[in-house]
């Protein structure tokens, strides 16, 4: 049996929506929002932010603009009770299968809710990181819904008590 290396694994997930849809790879490691637009010559909204939050022993992804910074209140909201913070390093890796600055929020190892900021809407093509930390993904707000199953939030407001 082969094992995909992540960008194969990234691929082959987006190739069942879009046969079109192919990983950028860059040369360089592109870690943060800013350094991934400032390769594409994007704006940093354009990146699409993933991070893995945990309440007690559960998981979930967020997506947002790399513009964007998610409420506290949204991620408590989206787990519904206790005190969330982001995943570790090991944890995220554990969960999606991919690093910490290369976390693709589809293809996942383990199943876990997707919350898709709506921030990314006003864009007509975002990237996500796709496996590894040289590598974006152009995918429309449309694809990015439909490939994560998410649930849509607006992550930079707090929610109404």
């Amino acid at each position: 049996m082969t094992v995909m290396s992540p960008v194969e694994k990234v691929k082959a997930f987006v190739q069942q929506y879009d046969p079109a849809i192919e990983p950028i790879l860059f040369e360089q490691p592109l870690p943060t929002s800013e350094a991934a637009a400032e390769a594409l010559g994007s704006e940093v909204g354009q990146i699409a932010k993933s991070i893995l939050f945990r309440a007690g022993d559960q998981f979930a992804l967020f997506v947002a603009a790399g513009d964007v910074k998610i409420h506290p209140k949204q991620v408590k909201a989206a787990f519904g009770s206790g005190k969330a913070k982001m995943a570790s390093a090991e944890e995220v890796e554990k969960v999606t299968g991919y690093r910490v600055g290369a976390v693709c929020p589809f293809a996942l190892q383990e199943e876990v809710p997707v919350f898709v900021d709506t921030s990314l809407r006003r864009f007509p093509v975002v990237y996500t990181a796709a496996g590894v930390a040289e590598s974006l993904l152009p995918v429309t707000y449309a694809a990015l819904l439909a490939m994560t199953k998410a649930v849509e939030i607006d992550a930079a407001a707090a929610p109404a008590s």
